[in-house]
């Protein structure tokens, strides 16, 4: 028997259909048990709401240095917690990747995550996002919880390995070093026998008298001075030199004078100003002076804005109002009102400029080569002039200027600080 052509053609059509209606039924059959084993898994995981959550661990850390955070999970479901935990740092905060966590019912487990922020300020994590799994892993319960934690990256204090040297010199100008050499300060610490080399204006008269060998009076620098930094946080700070913003070397350079002048029992005060005040620390204990301060350079960044120095003169002479020194860290350059509010300070105070210079206006005034260099040397050549001209015009104020590279500023400006105090303008 044969069939025709239509007749065939039907009769393959309808095996086609009853072998699709069976594969869709397979299917059907297939999912709907898939569905119930993801239904029956979420519901066999243990629930999220259930989890109680915290976190203990790093609060600061000095920049470059990991800080460890840890966030501890109490499962008060009676199912076994299969967890992944995320944590919502910034990428700045260049944290570990995390682990997978299983805890028992009624149990707690830790999670440890390394931070190690790229730059200074707070680190900020707000939430913690918490995936349970069921048993079969094919389906999870999710949800986080806010447990906020702040790691604050502390600016670096590379200028620390000059801290015991600069020690050294201010013992040595207390007198307090075997190597006695008395200063020319202006408080009175002792009476001894005159010897070849010594001043003779510093001849006690009077004791000499009452005694059979001339004695002449030593003089220490006076303590309990008041230093007021004054941190330039405007758009010339955000420029770099070696690599580093200018605000990072002048934040090197206050720590190392906090620490030394809270030795040398003076009080340190920090301001810190653009157009507006952003940092004020008045008055910290001499203890806990280089801590507080550190802190609160921690929080600074620079700001793309003029520095208002009328704001910051004013700032300065409300709070200080007795003489004491001011350390101001900006760059050398013309400003419209940097140099008249420069001259209001040092009208009732000592005044000590620290500049960060560059190196390669060196370089790039030597540069001869081709027309591109050429008119870069014109323009480093100027720059350098200006910044002598602004020195000079500082000096003839009474004011002491420190210009140095990135690497030396901080030890430059530590000696400077000795040397006011040794002379006794403090």
């Amino acid at each position: 028997m044969t069939l025709s052509g239509r007749a065939a053609a039907v009769a393959v059509a309808g095996v086609l259909v009853v072998l699709a209606v069976r594969s869709l039924v397979t299917v059907a059959v297939i999912d709907g048990l898939l569905l119930a084993a993801i239904f029956l898994d979420v519901a066999l995981a243990a629930p999220v709401r259930a989890l109680r959550v915290r976190r203990a661990g790093d609060t600061r850390v000095r920049l470059g240095e990991p800080a460890t955070v840890t966030t501890v999970i109490e499962n008060t479901s009676a199912r076994p917690l299969r967890a992944q935990l995320r944590d919502a740092w910034p990428p700045s905060a260049q944290a570990s990747a995390q682990a997978g966590l299983r805890l028992p019912a009624g149990g707690h487990g830790r999670v440890a995550v390394t931070v190690a922020p790229a730059r200074h300020g707070d680190c900020v994590s707000e939430r913690v996002t918490i995936r349970s799994f069921g048993p079969l892993g094919l389906a999870a319960r999710q949800r986080g919880q806010r447990v906020p934690w702040t790691v604050r990256a502390l600016p670096p204090f590379h200028s620390r390995r000059y801290l015991p040297g600069k020690l050294a010199q201010l013992r040595e100008l207390d007198g307090q070093h075997r190597t006695v050499r008395p200063g020319q300060g202006s408080e009175f610490d002792s009476l001894r026998e005159y010897v070849i080399g010594d001043d003779v204006r510093s001849i006690d008269w009077r004791s000499t008298a009452r005694h059979r060998d001339v004695m002449v009076r030593t003089w220490r620098p006076e303590r309990d001075r008041r230093i007021v930094l004054v941190l330039d946080t405007g758009r010339t700070a955000a420029s770099r030199v070696a690599g580093y913003p200018r605000l990072d070397t002048a934040m090197d350079a206050a720590q190392l004078l906090t620490a030394l002048a809270s030795k040398a029992g003076d009080r340190v005060d920090l301001i810190a100003a653009d157009q507006r005040i952003r940092a004020r620390v008045l008055a910290p204990s001499r203890t806990t002076a280089l801590a507080t301060i550190t802190d609160a350079l921690a929080g600074l960044q620079p700001e793309l804005t003029e520095t208002d120095w009328r704001l910051v003169t004013t700032t300065v002479l409300a709070h200080a109002r007795r003489r004491c020194l001011v350390v101001a860290l900006t760059d050398l350059n013309f400003s419209v009102d940097l140099l008249p509010e420069l001259q209001a300070l040092t009208a009732r105070h000592e005044l000590l400029v620290g500049s960060v210079a560059d190196p390669r206006l060196a370089e790039l005034a030597d540069g001869r080569g081709d027309a591109a260099s050429v008119y870069a040397a014109a323009a480093a050549t100027r720059a350098v002039a200006q910044r002598s001209e602004l020195a000079a015009r500082l000096a003839r104020l009474g004011t002491t200027v420190v210009d140095a590279p990135p690497e030396r500023l901080p030890s430059a400006l530590a000696d400077a600080y000795l040397a006011l105090k040794g002379s006794g303008r403090l």
